[in-house]
C-alpha cells in the first residue's frame, strides 16, 4: 500500500490540496508553511487524506448500501432523516480499516508523539470536507471533532467516527437540497497535537463584525477550558472587539469588552473512558475576563495577519473565522483552525428599504405624529409601566406593538423588541421619537388617547409612510417595500452626516453614504451601558443604601472599581461609534441629561434637585464646572481621552451642549484642561451646540473659542418660540421653519462664515422639510446631519436643491 497517498504531514499540504485533504486541513497546512515565520503558532499534526476515506468505503463495500439508505430518506420528514442518518453513520462506525492503513495511521501517531517527547501524546481529531461550499465551510461544527484522544485504540475510533460524521442529519439534508452527490464529496481527518486550553482559555475570532459585516474590527469570543463549549453554544462567552486600523498603528484599540456568563468549562476527563468532562467554573473565575489586554491585542494581530495573507492570496477581501487556544502549561497562544467566513461577508449593504402602504379602503383607529418612515404590524400590547410585566404576568413579546402613555429611557430594551411604538403624549422630538429613530422602529407619538381606543391583543398596522401624520389601522394592511440602491443616489456637494446614538447600531449604519457623525449623544450610552448616576457610582458607600451598593457591586463585575466601570463603559460606547465612521469626524456631545432624567438613573435621587422646569434648568454646561457635578464630568473627560489617546480614535470631536454664556464656555474649557483635554492639543477640536438664542446673538464672541457650531434645531425652536416640545397640546406650533427660527439660523451661518468657523445642523428639520433643507444649503451650511432612516429622502431633497441652485 502506498501510504503517501493516504497520509501526509500537516505542514506538507496547502490550499492547492483541498480535493486531497479538505478545506480546514488545507488551510492549516497553508498557515504552517507561510505564517509561522510571522510568529503565528499552529500545533503540528498529520492528515488522513480523502483517498484513505474512499479506500475505507471501498474496502467495506459500503457505497451501494449507503446510497440505498440515503435515497430512501424523505427530506421533509424529520423522523425519516434521523433514522436514515443514524443507519448510514452506524454502517461506517461498524466498519473496519484495511490493516495496512490502520498500521500506517498508528505509526504516524507515534512519530507525532515522539516529536513532543511523549509515548502517547494527546491529540485533537477533526474532520475536514472537500467541498468549500458545504455546510462545514460556513457553519463550524457541522462534522465532528474529538478532543484529548490518546493511544492507538482511541485514535482509530475517532478517525472512524469522523468518517461517519459526513452523514450527520444536517449535512445529508443540505446536500440533498442543493443537489450534491454524497459520494463526490470526500472527508479527510486532521490529527493535531492538543493545546492544553483545558488549563487555559480558548474560543473563536472573526476578522469582521458578524452581525453587520463591518470590515475594520476583529471580534473575539473567549471562555475558560476547551473551545467546544463556545462552538456548541453551551456557554455565554466573553466578547472583545478590536479596531484594526488603530491596532496596526500601535494603539491598544480594544473598543468593547463584555463579560460572559462562563459558568461551565470543558476539561480533560479523569478516567480513560472519559476523554473530556464538563465541570462548573468557580464564581470568582466567572467574574473575570478570560484574556488580558495584551493577549487580546496579540490575538487580534494574528487574526488580522491571517486575513491579510488570505486576501492577498485570493486577490479580494477574505474575512476569516478562526479558532484559537491558550495552553495553560506553556501560556502560549495557538491558532487551531482558520477558514474563510462565508455568511456575513456576502451581504450587500448598498440597498436601503422604503415602505409604501396600499390604496385599498382601511379603517383608521388613531392618528399622531409619524416618526421614521416605516410600517409595522402586530398585536397591541398596552403597558403603563415596566412593573406591569411582573405584577400581572404581562410579558411583552418580540413583534408586539407597544402602546403606552409615554416612554422614558428605561424602556429601550422593550422598544427594540417592538414592531411599532404608539404613545398618547409627546412631540416629534420626545424620547420615544428619538429612540425609535435610532432603532429603526416606526413610532406614532402624541396620539392623545391610543391606550383607550386600542385593545390588548388587537391586530393593528402602524404606518409612518404617509408623511408627517402617523396612522394606526385596524388589522393587517398590505404594504410594499421599496429598495434603493445607494450606488445610484445622486452625489452631493453638501456633506451629509449621521446622528447616531446607539453604539450597537453604529457598524450597521457605517455602510450608509456619510461624511461622519454630526451628533453622538452620550446620554444614550450612559442610559444603556452604565445605568447608574455617576456620583452614585463614586459615593454610594457613603449613602448607607445597602440595596444600591449591592446592585452597583454586581454591575461592576469584571472592572477594577466603580470609576473604571464608568470610564470603560462610556469609552467603549463612544469608541464603537468612532470606529464605525473612522477616519471621518464623529462629534460627541457631552452628557445633556435634565435633572429629572438624571434622577431616574440608579442612585440619582440622592444627587438631583427637584426643578419645576428641568428643560431650562441645571443641564449641559452649567453642570460641568459646578462643584456638585464637576467630578462626574471628569469621568466623561477621562473616557474621551481614553478613546482618543489609548485607542487611537482621534477622529472624535467634542461638543458642549446648552451653554448659555461665553463665560460658561471658558469655565468648561478650564475643567477640560484640568483633566488633560485642551482644544488644539493632539488635534482636539471643540464644537458648541447652537441651541439657545444667546449662542447666536453672541456668536462672534463664541467663535473665538471653538472650532465649530452645530445647530440643535429642536431646542432652538423651543426656546425661540417659547413652547414645550414634549407637549402634544402645542405640538402644532412647533416648526423649525418659523421665520423667527430661520432668521436666527441665517445670522449664525453668516457670523460663522465670517469668523472661519464650521457650522452644521443636527436636527430633524432638513430631513422632514425639503424647503428647509433648501434654505440651509442656499446659506452655505457646511454639513447637514440626519438620522439614518432619513438619509435617502434627505439626499434626494438636497440633490434637487443643489440642482436648482446651479441652474
Amino acid at each position: 500500500m502506498d501510504n503517501s497517498k493516504y497520509l501526509a504531514d500537516l505542514h506538507e499540504v496547502g490550499l492547492n490540496d483541498i480535493e486531497l485533504v479538505g478545506g480546514k486541513n488545507a488551510s492549516l497546512g497553508e498557515m504552517l508553511q507561510n505564517l509561522t515565520q510571522m510568529g503565528i503558532q499552529i500545533p503540528g499534526g498529520f492528515v488522513v487524506t480523502v483517498a484513505a476515506y474512499r479506500e475505507f468505503i471501498r474496502y467495506n463495500n459500503l457505497d451501494e448500501k449507503i446510497k440505498e439508505i440515503i435515497n430512501s430518506i424523505k427530506l421533509d420528514d424529520i423522523e425519516s432523516l434521523r433514522r436514515g442518518g443514524l443507519q448510514a453513520r452506524q454502517l461506517l462506525k461498524n466498519a473496519r480499516f484495511p490493516r495496512e492503513l490502520s498500521e500506517a495511521i498508528i505509526e504516524k501517531y507515534y512519530e507525532l508523539s515522539k516529536k513532543y517527547e511523549q509515548d502517547m501524546t494527546d491529540v485533537a481529531v477533526r474532520s475536514s470536507a472537500t467541498a468549500e461550499d458545504l455546510p462545514d465551510a460556513s457553519f463550524a461544527g457541522q462534522q465532528e471533532t474529538y478532543l484529548n484522544v490518546r493511544g492507538p485504540a482511541q485514535l482509530m475510533n475517532a478517525v472512524r467516527n469522523c468518517f461517519a460524521s459526513i452523514f450527520t442529519d444536517r449535512a445529508i439534508s443540505y446536500r440533498q437540497s442543493f443537489g450534491y452527490d454524497h459520494f463526490s464529496i470526500g472527508l479527510s481527518v486532521c490529527v493535531q497535537k492538543m493545546v492544553r486550553s483545558d488549563l487555559g482559555a480558548s474560543g473563536v475570532a472573526f476578522s469582521l463584525d458578524t452581525e453587520s459585516g463591518f470590515k475594520d474590527v476583529v471580534v473575539i469570543n473567549a471562555s475558560f477550558g476547551l473551545g467546544e463549549m463556545i462552538v456548541q453554544g453551551a456557554v455565554s462567552p466573553d466578547e472583545y472587539i478590536v479596531f484594526k486600523p488603530a491596532m496596526k498603528k500601535g494603539y491598544n484599540s480594544i473598543i468593547e469588552k463584555k463579560l460572559g456568563n462562563k459558568d461551565k468549562m470543558m476539561v480533560y476527563g479523569d478516567n480513560p473512558d472519559e476523554r473530556v468532562q464538563i465541570i462548573q467554573v468557580e464564581k470568582p473565575l466567572q467574574q473575570r475576563y478570560c484574556l488580558k489586554d495584551e493577549r487580546i491585542i496579540q490575538l487580534a494581530q494574528w487574526v488580522s495577519k491571517i486575513e491579510d495573507y488570505y486576501s492577498t492570496l485570493k486577490g479580494h477581501w477574505c474575512p476569516m473565522d478562526v479558532e484559537w487556544a491558550i495552553d495553560g502549561l506553556s501560556k502560549e497562544l495557538f491558532i487551531v483552525q482558520a477558514r474563510p467566513e462565508t455568511i456575513h461577508s456576502q451581504k450587500d449593504f448598498s440597498k436601503i428599504t422604503e415602505y409604501s402602504i396600499g390604496n385599498e379602503e382601511k379603517k383608521q383607529l388613531v392618528k399622531g405624529i409619524a416618526v421614521g418612515d416605516k410600517i409595522g404590524k402586530g398585536k397591541v400590547s398596552i403597558l403603563f409601566s415596566l412593573d406591569k410585566r411582573v405584577t400581572e404576568g404581562h410579558e411583552f413579546q418580540a413583534g408586539d406593538v407597544l402602546v403606552t402613555d409615554m416612554t422614558d429611557p428605561d424602556w429601550e430594551p422593550i422598544m427594540k423588541k417592538a414592531s411599532a411604538i404608539i404613545t398618547n403624549k409627546g412631540g416629534r422630538t420626545c424620547h420615544a421619537a428619538i429612540v425609535a429613530r435610532e432603532l429603526g422602529v416606526p413610532a406614532i407619538v402624541g396620539c392623545g388617547n391610543a391606550t383607550e381606543i386600542l385593545n390588548d391583543g388587537q391586530m393593528v398596522t402602524a404606518s409612518c409612510a404617509e408623511g408627517d401624520e402617523g396612522i394606526v389601522y385596524e388589522g393587517e394592511v398590505p404594504f410594499k417595500i421599496i429598495e434603493t440602491d445607494l450606488n445610484e443616489l445622486p452625489k452631493l456637494t453638501t456633506p451629509i452626516m449621521l446622528n447616531v446614538a446607539s453604539p450597537n447600531l453604529a457598524f450597521r449604519f457605517s455602510h450608509f453614504p456619510n461624511a461622519g457623525v454630526g451628533l453622538a449623544r452620550e446620554e444614550f450610552i450612559i442610559n444603556n451601558y452604565i445605568q447608574v448616576h455617576p456620583l452614585a457610582l463614586l459615593r454610594h458607600q457613603q449613602l448607607n443604601d445597602v440595596e444600591l451598593s449591592a446592585t452597583i457591586k454586581k454591575m461592576i463585575r469584571g472592572f477594577e472599581n466603580e470609576e473604571e466601570f464608568f470610564i470603560q463603559r462610556l469609552s467603549y460606547g463612544i469608541a464603537k461609534i468612532a470606529a464605525a465612521f473612522y477616519p471621518n469626524k464623529v462629534i460627541v456631545r457631552f452628557s445633556d441629561f435634565k435633572s429629572n432624567e438624571y434622577f431616574n438613573l440608579l442612585g440619582g435621587k440622592y444627587f438631583e434637585p427637584h426643578e419645576e422646569n428641568p428643560m431650562i434648568g441645571w443641564r449641559g454646561a452649567s453642570r460641568y464646572y459646578s462643584s456638585e457635578y464637576k467630578q462626574a464630568f471628569g469621568l466623561e473627560l477621562k473616557a474621551i481621552r481614553k478613546v482618543r489617546e489609548e485607542m487611537g480614535l482621534q477622529n472624535v470631536v467634542v461638543m458642549v451642549p446648552f451653554c448659555r454664556t461665553v463665560e460658561e464656555l471658558l469655565k468648561v474649557q478650564e475643567v477640560m484642561k484640568e483633566y488633560g483635554m485642551e482644544r488644539g492639543k493632539e488635534g482636539l477640536e471643540l464644537f458648541l451646540m447652537a441651541e439657545l438664542p444667546s449662542n447666536i446673538l453672541m456668536a462672534e464672541q463664541f467663535s473665538q473659542y471653538i472650532d465649530g457650531f452645530s445647530i440643535g434645531s429642536n431646542d432652538l425652536t423651543q426656546l425661540t418660540l417659547g413652547l414645550d416640545r414634549d407637549s402634544s397640546l402645542v405640538a402644532h406650533l412647533y416648526d423649525e421653519r418659523n421665520p423667527a427660527v430661520k432668521e436666527l439660523l441665517r445670522m449664525l451661518i453668516v457670523t460663522a462664515k465670517k469668523n472661519k468657523v464650521k457650522v452644521g445642523i443636527c436636527g430633524q428639520g432638513p430631513s422632514d422639510f425639503p424647503d428647509f433643507a433648501q434654505f440651509l444649503v442656499e446659506l452655505g451650511i457646511d454639513s447637514i446631519s440626519v438620522t439614518p432612516d432619513s438619509i435617502v429622502k434627505t439626499v434626494k431633497a438636497i440633490a434637487e436643491v443643489e440642482k436648482k441652485l446651479k441652474s
